[in-house]
């Protein structure tokens, strides 16, 4: 069972919000509206992605194509 313990908002213009869980599930929701989960994200990539000058950057970098993913909403 995948449990968030906090979501934290993003200053980005392309991320709005990210949630991490022990079971290394990343949830983002993005500011133009879709919400997507990734899987098997180590811990270190979303530390790296909470404190990346660039947020979008660092996602289209390292998560978006490296991840299995389901859209959520």
């Amino acid at each position: 069972m995948t449990y968030f313990r906090c979501l934290y908002t993003l200053d980005s213009s392309v991320l709005k919000a990210a949630a991490y869980s022990t079971d290394e599930t990343l949830l983002l929701e993005f500011r133009t509206g879709p919400v997507y989960r990734y899987f098997r994200v180590p811990p270190n990539i979303f530390q790296d992605l909470m404190t990346a000058t660039s947020k979008g950057a660092y996602y289209h970098r390292n998560i978006r194509k490296d991840f299995p993913y389901q859209r959520v909403a």
